[in-house]
């Protein structure tokens, strides 16, 4: 019998357009609304200043298997908002980690 996948964790690290760090974090909590419909967890969010190159924000996330981490990036209603991710997002560093409990 093969392996069960493991679960995926991330760590995504997302810094703000200069003068759009509230609309970011606005952006942020719309679309990490839709993890838990796609089985993932929001392991962790936490906000920063973002002064000296740090991000704005760092978040841990978990999903059970590839196929509802897929499913998540390609929700329609994340997709709408890519305009919006656009205007406020400059820079997203997404990685794969190990969560230690």
């Amino acid at each position: 019998m093969p392996a069960a996948n493991p679960p995926i964790e991330l760590c995504c690290l997302l810094r703000a357009r200069p003068g759009a760090e509230q609309a970011m974090t606005a952006y942020e909590d719309q679309v990490l609304a839709l993890v838990p419909g796609h089985g993932g967890e929001v392991v962790s969010r936490a906000i920063g200043d973002g002064a000296e190159g740090r991000p704005h924000e760092v978040q841990l996330f978990r999903f059970p298997g590839q196929a509802a981490l897929d499913a998540y990036m390609a929700d329609p209603r994340r997709l709408a908002l890519a305009g919006e991710r656009d205007r406020t997002v400059a820079d997203t560093i997404l990685f794969p980690v190990a969560v230690v409990r």
